[in-house]
């Protein structure tokens, strides 16, 4: 298969704030959130990046969404530098954050079309692909109500539906069923299944072993910013839970904290 994200060393530190310091009661000033960080996807795969709160899975996907920096290293997205070719990034990929926060006062109709314009996506094609999507995902019912009236599962589904206006073909999620009820859930992992089937290439970043499990050709366990195993889900697992083989690489990897 044809590998269409490249990970080539991303680097990325943080300053620690007095205020931080205190309350993580350590005398560091800087932190390394993600350390020389190294994998690929590919094609018509979902790739899961596993670990802990704070392992450095967040930052990783913000940089390669282009909304920071690296200081070092760099990742081809499709051939386009994240580092050197920004624009050209964020043309071919859909990223969804829990961060993302609709502004209240707007539709789901309006959202669409501000996102589609940002996007450059003509209006027949807009309308074509807001009404696939608003059905598929029960938000046509919702369209001209405001987002500050919606439910916390719809307002997900409004916001992965906005990452995905211009059909890209690399698309990127952060936490994608954090905090959803179970019914919600499914219809998000159902969803990233089907875009995997026509294809396209599917990062997402958890600490739920189900999720992997069930989504995931390939995973990353990443410890500390660092990527301390990278392979097809069922060499990781190894025939085991792949909560019991990850206690294992953390323990090998940190010790015996857990």
């Amino acid at each position: 298969m044809k590998e269409i994200l490249q990970v080539q060393g991303l680097t990325k530190t943080f300053r620690l704030s007095a205020r931080q310091q205190r309350l993580e009661r350590t005398g560091e000033k800087v932190r390394r959130a993600v350390d020389n960080l190294r994998f690929s996807a590919c094609e018509g795969e979902i790739f899961g990046l596993l670990g802990p709160n704070g392992a450095g899975k967040t930052t990783t996907l913000r940089m390669l969404s282009t909304l920071i920096r690296p200081d070092s290293g760099d990742a081809l997205v499709d051939g386009a530098s994240v580092v050197r070719q920004p624009e050209q990034v964020r043309s071919r990929i859909g990223f969804l954050t829990s961060e993302l926060k609709l502004e209240e006062c707007f539709t789901p109709d309006y959202l669409f079309d501000f996102f589609s314009d940002l996007h450059g996506v003509d209006r027949e094609r807009r309308e074509k692909r807001k009404e696939e999507l608003f059905v598929r995902f029960g938000i046509d019912r919702y369209a001209q109500v405001k987002a500050a009236s919606l439910s916390t599962g719809m307002k997900q589904k409004v916001s992965l539906v906005v990452s995905i206006v211009h059909d890209p073909d690399i698309i990127i999620f952060d936490e994608p069923t954090n905090g959803l009820d179970v019914l919600t859930a499914k219809v998000v992992t159902d969803f990233l299944q089907q875009l995997r089937d026509q294809g396209k290439t599917i990062i997402v970043s958890t600490h739920i072993f189900s999720l992997i499990e069930k989504l995931c050709d390939r995973v990353g366990v990443i410890i500390n910013g660092r990527m301390v195993l990278c392979d097809a889900l069922d060499r990781v697992t190894a025939g085991e839970s792949l909560e019991d083989r990850f206690f294992e690489i953390y323990r090998e990897t940190v010790g015996d904290g857990v």
